[in-house]
């Protein structure tokens, strides 16, 4: 370590993880690659979660624990981590899944090789409860063209009927580029809008193995919050109940985002030509909002009821 501060930042957000927390931190602390801390920050979980993670860290000083007073919400708690972080590299781990012992070392290795590299992951595959492999995933988000408007066209073809699992967001990330960007934002799929946004600052490399192992299980935040108000809920409690246009939100960052990273003229037109690409393909859902806006006052009542009847169930975040 350079002056006790780590190459690579893990950062793992947490809550009521207690299931499969230990055999995610074992794969972690297993990585043939040490020089690293691990972030915890525990959304005031309420079953084994906290005595799990300060066991943990009693052991081992480069994990750091954390805990909420309170639930603030899957998005600020999945910023939060990277706040807290120190390392030149930082990488999301969620309690759920695994990794490979190798997979931080040749993460690292690509980026250290090359700097038009902004994130590194592996190949995916999917596993049950049990630990027993589904499939394995492909998502071709393998993006190398040198060209700003390139990649972000070849991003936005590629998410365009969306990602289930997600792997790059899973992936190794240039600390100083992550921080240029909003992070997570509190609204459903930020993680797609926050890819799209680094994808305009660099390459995605995929490492051809598969070292990263994605658990596909009935509590998961997908399968528990199967509509947009649900998952806004979800990522930010303050929300609950109110009018979100989601389409447009996802719309509105895009453009932030070709504003704010640094490119030549040439390129911001271009990506912005392809926003309007991606109007065309979301036309139908961008309607809809627009309706759901002006319904608003007569739909809100009974979505209201119908969101605190689902929450009441207690159902993990």
């Amino acid at each position: 370590m350079r002056n006790n501060q780590p190459r690579v930042s893990i950062g793992m957000p947490v809550y009521n993880g207690d299931r499969f927390l230990k055999e995610a931190l074992d794969s972690i602390l297993a990585q043939t690659f040490k020089d690293f801390e691990l972030i915890i920050s525990d959304n005031a979980s309420t079953d084994k979660t906290q005595e799990i993670c300060q066991a943990y860290a009693g052991q081992d000083q480069r994990i750091r624990y954390y805990r909420n007073e309170q639930n603030l919400g899957a998005g600020w708690n999945q910023s939060r981590v990277v706040e807290l972080s120190t390392g030149d590299y930082f990488k999301w781990a969620h309690h759920d899944d695994v990794c490979a012992p190798e997979l931080f070392a040749q993460c690292v290795e690509v980026l250290d090789r090359n700097p038009a590299v902004v994130l590194c992951y592996s190949k995916t595959i999917i596993i049950d409860e049990h630990g027993q492999h589904i499939e394995k995933y492909f998502d071709g988000l393998n993006i190398r063209s040198s060209k700003t408007h390139e990649r972000f066209k070849q991003y936005h073809n590629l998410i365009r009927y969306g990602h289930r699992s997600n792997p790059p967001f899973h992936g190794m990330i240039r600390t100083n580029t992550l921080r240029t960007t909003p992070l997570v934002g509190s609204y459903p799929s930020s993680d797609l809008i926050l890819l799209g946004e680094l994808v305009l600052h660099g390459e995605f490399y995929e490492i051809p193995e598969y070292l990263f192992f994605k658990r596909d299980h009935p509590d998961t935040s997908v399968r528990t919050h199967r509509t947009y108000r649900e998952r806004i809920a979800w990522y930010d409690p303050t929300k609950k109940g109110k009018l979100h246009l989601t389409k447009w939100k996802w719309f509105v960052e895009y453009l932030r985002a070709i504003r704010r990273v640094q490119m030549s003229w040439d390129e911001k037109v271009r990506c912005y030509i392809q926003m309007t690409k991606w109007v065309l393909w979301n036309w139908v859902w961008l309607t809809k909002d627009l309706i759901k806006a002006a319904s608003w006052p007569f739909l809100q009542p009974f979505l209201n009821f119908e969101l605190n009847r689902k929450i009441e169930k207690n159902i993990p975040s």
